[in-house]
């Protein structure tokens, strides 16, 4: 683990420390299970989509189309 030191709002901290003392853990225990929860949820946003246009229409079945072609016939 790695030790980090956060700032947060006084009425956070009070209804975090009346959480921890309510299951019976410590307040470090909150904390990360917050974190962890919150990280989870993280998607980067993947900025290269839509990013090259070529100009024209695209027909996306007649990219996506594969010719299939008999075993025998290879």
């Amino acid at each position: 683990m790695v030790r980090t030191t956060v700032m947060a709002d006084a009425m956070v901290m009070s209804r975090l420390k009346a959480l921890a003392k309510e299951r019976g853990v410590s307040l470090a225990t909150v904390v990360r299970e917050a974190l962890e929860d919150k990280a989870k949820e993280y998607r980067p946003k993947q900025t290269w989509i839509g990013m090259f246009d070529s100009g024209a229409p695209s027909d996306v079945a007649g990219t996506l189309a594969v010719e299939r072609v008999p075993v025998e016939d290879r």
